[in-house]
């Protein structure tokens, strides 16, 4: 087994030597720093199991380093050395969150004592993160030190029973990281309900999330089992919730408070126990403030906040998430393609992706489907950036234009001669006739255009 890794920031030479000797013997892969910002760099690069830092340093101290620590990576245990060591320091610095304060000297045995226990605290091995046997996150794939701080954060709340909502613009994958809690929680065993809040009309969505009993509105002829009933014991994963209506922001607050639900028209509530997850690419704050999200439902629901990343924000996952792609698809689309050309790869990594993975996804499928080639070149990607899903009109209104035009192009070709076109079509003149017609294209007109066009010479 690999082992732990700790980084390590002193700048003091002979301290941080004799520390990183204390943390080898131990077991631990120490990775040391001499100052802030080169703990920062190698943050940036890989992410530990813990930190232990000086105090006092030249430039940025302890605390500050700290502080930009825990403002990128909450979830990430902090110890602080000093022998400076005073009860106001100490007190300061484990009300900011900091996970120990030693004062030198101190024994060896204290050290890895509070090493030990931070160490414990995280649920991913830090070293193995990207590796394939963590089966709770296989489905997010990441060698982004950013989303592998979130993933540890999100491992830490998934063991508690505390609501968590998901930030992130479109496309960024908050079902799968919803997925992935619910996997890593204490009601993996139960199930995983999803619901889209901005999918559903006004009028069901109530039905949906409660339930009815039969008879409750015309066209019930039977009762229906709500998504909360359905998710008993286990995850309710409620997406766009900023789209919910405000009539049923109120019903949604008061079955959070009262953990029972009464379906449309029941006289009897049920007990329900189910884990709520929720997410929005939605400024719930400003949705708050405008009066248009119920503040109280808010703090239920933002018990721990995980903001997502857009992709332009961990470009180190572009490559590896595009050939995984195409790794699945090309059997599907009967392609034997094995991967991207080198300038390819580079294309892709220099787009912004405002679709996220979702559109990346996307570009790579336009790719893998049009590829001739085992190796898909820049040209493909190009092509595929510049097609943009939403503008690609339907196959049928496509086959159509294209039609269209290659009859026109014929017969400017043979200057409205339809015997003349129809054989080039390889068609006979009846079924070209019958074209024609479909096409509402008058060969007489393109005649007059050969018999305006001036003589040459």
């Amino acid at each position: 087994m690999a082992a732990t890794p700790v980084l390590l920031v002193d700048d003091d030479p002979d301290l941080r030597q004799l520390l990183a000797i204390r943390l080898r013997s131990a077991g631990y892969a120490p990775i040391t720093a001499a100052s802030g910002a080169e703990a920062l760099g190698s943050l940036a690069a890989s992410r530990p199991a813990a930190v232990i830092t000086d105090l006092r340093m030249d430039g940025m101290d302890g605390l500050s380093l700290f502080e930009r620590i825990r403002a990128q990576d909450p979830a990430l245990p902090v110890i602080i050395l000093t022998a400076h060591g005073t009860i106001p320091d100490a007190v300061d610095a484990t009300q900011r969150g900091v996970f120990g304060f030693l004062t030198k000297p101190f024994e060896a045995s204290e050290l890895l004592a509070l090493l030990a226990r931070a160490v414990a605290l995280q649920p991913v091995p830090p070293a193995a993160a990207a590796a394939p046997t963590d089966a709770w996150r296989a489905d997010i794939l990441t060698a982004s030190p950013r989303m592998l701080a979130l993933l540890s954060e999100a491992a830490l709340v998934a063991r508690s029973q505390a609501s968590v909502l998901i930030r992130g613009e479109s496309g960024t994958g908050k079902e799968l990281l919803a997925r992935a809690i619910h996997r890593a929680s204490p009601r993996q065993h139960g199930p995983f309900v999803a619901i889209n809040c901005a999918a559903i009309p006004e009028t069901l969505l109530e039905s949906e999330l409660f339930g009815h009993a039969r008879g409750a509105f015309t066209g019930a002829a039977q009762a229906q089992t709500g998504l909360f009933q359905q998710a008993h014991g286990g995850t309710l994963f409620l997406d766009e919730i900023g789209d919910m209506p405000l009539p049923l922001q109120v019903k949604l607050l008061r079955v959070l408070q009262e953990r029972q639900v009464r379906p449309l028209g029941a006289a009897q509530a049920i007990d329900v126990d189910v884990r709520i997850v929720s997410a929005t690419h939605r400024d719930l704050d400003a949705a708050v403030a405008a009066g248009q999200f119920r503040e109280d439902l808010y703090y239920r629901l933002n018990v721990v906040a995980l903001h997502l990343p857009p992709l332009r924000q961990r470009r180190e996952d572009i490559a590896l998430l595009a050939q995984h792609a195409l790794q699945a698809l090309a059997p599907r689309l009967h392609r034997r393609v094995t991967g991207f050309t080198a300038d390819a790869l580079d294309l892709l990594q220099q787009q912004d992706w405002p679709g996220n993975v979702r559109q990346l996804m996307n570009v790579v499928e336009q790719c893998c489907a049009l590829s001739t080639t085992s190796r898909i070149p820049a040209s493909s990607v190009a092509r595929a950036l510049r097609v943009k899903p939403s503008t690609l009109p339907p196959l049928a209104q496509a086959r159509e234009q294209f039609e269209r035009d290659y009859l026109a192009q014929l017969l400017k070709l043979c200057q409205g001669n339809v015997a003349q076109a129809a054989r080039l079509a390889g068609r006979n003149r009846t079924e070209f006739y019958r074209l024609l017609g479909k096409h509402h294209l008058d060969p007489a007109q393109f005649k007059s255009t050969a018999a305006d066009t001036p003589p040459s010479g």
